[in-house]
């Protein structure tokens, strides 16, 4: 046997031990994982279900776009530098650039209109978008500043909507990593449940 067929022989021998171990394997071992009880409900999306709907998942956020927008019964997500829902991405813009910074004063204009607040006092990740665009988690500074507009159009009381608020804000990871969130998502689906 030549050289060049004792080569050939020996990436194919190796061509076919990589496809086992990365094509079959792994990807097995990566499936036996998520079916560990705890886990499963993260390697299937994290879906959020309402009535036996799928509504969203709890790790991706998108905006909701209320039908009257005079009448906005839905907290806000941060917004997103994608050109749509369906693509990630940040812009890349820095803190200098010019059209970032009209935007983020437009947006911030908005927000202080829809909430009837001062535009001082809207929230830096209300103007902001994150690295993917797809964040689902607001700061609860920015929860609370919607609470009096989503409780006044959902027809609850503050108090009631702060519950929920408290009740979907994370903490801390491992006590000490990053900082509270609230899901969006799942407020918008403990608001709707409370007004029926």
């Amino acid at each position: 046997m030549n050289s060049l067929a004792k080569q050939a022989l020996a990436g194919l021998r190796i061509l076919l031990v990589m496809t086992v171990l990365t094509g079959i394997l792994y990807p097995f071992g990566v499936w036996v994982v998520s079916r560990i009880p705890g886990l499963q409900a993260n390697a299937e999306g994290s879906v959020v279900q309402v009535d036996g709907k799928a509504v969203g998942s709890d790790l991706i956020g998108i905006d909701p776009v209320a039908k009257d927008p005079n009448n906005d019964p839905w907290f806000h997500s941060r917004p997103s530098a994608a050109a749509d829902s369906a693509t990630s991405g940040g812009s890349n813009k820095g803190g200098f650039d010019e059209d970032l910074v009209a935007t983020i004063k437009e947006r911030k204009d908005t927000i202080a209109k829809r909430e009837g607040v001062d535009p001082s006092q809207v929230p830096a990740d209300a103007v902001t978008a994150s690295g993917s665009g797809l964040d689902p988690d607001i700061s609860p500074a920015y929860a609370d500043l919607q609470i009096a507009r989503v409780a006044r159009v959902n027809g609850l009381s503050v108090t009631e909507v702060r519950a929920l608020v408290e009740e979907n804000t994370d903490g801390r990871g491992a006590g000490f990593l990053g900082e509270p969130g609230v899901n969006v998502l799942k407020l918008n689906v403990a608001v709707q449940a409370a007004k029926r």
